[in-house]
């Protein structure tokens, strides 16, 4: 995969544009502003559970479902509550199927064993797999020794895993993994919470801080990403990323550079973070 192309085919989800769309519990996107990322060529869409404008375009997709990759954070550990869980997430975006679901938020080896173990969540998983409700397992962690582990255990097709400029420990920690065995890997934290946006006290001379554009086109330079997801706050900001579709493009090199060069000041001035 060349880092400039805007899609990447995923199997068994097809073409998939590199960036995505996610909601938070505190972000503010009608559903007119899914429809508005969907025309733009966004079709990867990360739903958070909650009832906001994400839900309702989903539930609303029509005849445009099919060309639309839904991926949904799962907090079911066991077989029996990821039935349920599984259930009220069809339920309630009304639809058959999930492209997408990911073990969200695997912290610790415990979590993944439970989820692996005869009764575990995958148990389920793997059965939804197999009669069609769901087309891909995938496992959100911040804990990048873990997620490069449960990859290579043949329970996942996809890991989620923080990615930015600040912090780049996956590309020695998750990239071989992944790369080796074709696991597609779905990037989070792109902007590091929005310290990337924020100049720091090491900051050279009138140097402008990176704009969120740059940081999504920073992730999405490494071809080892797959998808980048966004998580904008508002209407606004969303369309100010979709710029990134309209216009893509790598960085120059000294731009990467640059960008990279911010990230180390992130990482070493704006907190603690592994």
């Amino acid at each position: 995969m060349s880092a400039s192309l805007r899609e990447v085919e995923i199997p068994p989800l097809g073409k998939v544009c590199r960036l995505g769309l996610a909601t938070r519990g505190n972000t503010h996107l009608p559903e007119h502003s899914i429809h508005t990322a969907l025309d733009a060529g966004v079709n990867y869409l990360n739903w958070c559970g909650h009832r906001d404008g994400m839900r309702e375009a989903v539930r609303n997709l029509g005849d445009r479902r099919s060309s639309v990759s839904v991926a949904v954070q799962f907090h079911a550990r066991t077989a029996d509550n990821a039935a349920r869980e599984l259930e009220s997430i069809l339920i309630d975006l009304q639809t058959d199927y999930l492209d997408v679901v990911t073990y969200y938020y695997v912290e610790h080896q415990q979590e993944w064993e439970t989820i692996s173990s005869p009764d575990g969540a995958a148990k389920t998983l793997e059965a939804a797999k197999a009669d069609g409700r769901v087309r891909m397992v995938g496992l959100t962690s911040h804990q990048r020794t873990l997620a490069a582990s449960a990859a290579s255990s043949g329970h996942l097709d996809l890991l989620m895993i923080r990615y930015n400029a600040a912090h780049r420990g996956a590309e020695q920690d998750v990239f071989p993994t992944t790369s080796a065995r074709e696991i597609p890997v779905v990037a989070f934290t792109c902007m590091r919470w929005g310290a990337l946006l924020k100049p720091t006290s090491e900051d050279p001379p009138k140097l402008e801080p990176p704009s969120a554009q740059d940081c999504y086109r920073f992730v999405l330079q490494n071809d080892n990403v797959s998808v980048a997801l966004m998580a904008p706050n508002d209407d606004a900001e969303l369309r100010q990323n979709l710029s990134i579709v309209e216009n893509w493009r790598d960085l120059s090199r000294t731009e990467f550079e640059r960008i990279a060069e911010h990230g180390q000041r992130v990482r070493r001035l704006a907190g603690r973070f592994p």
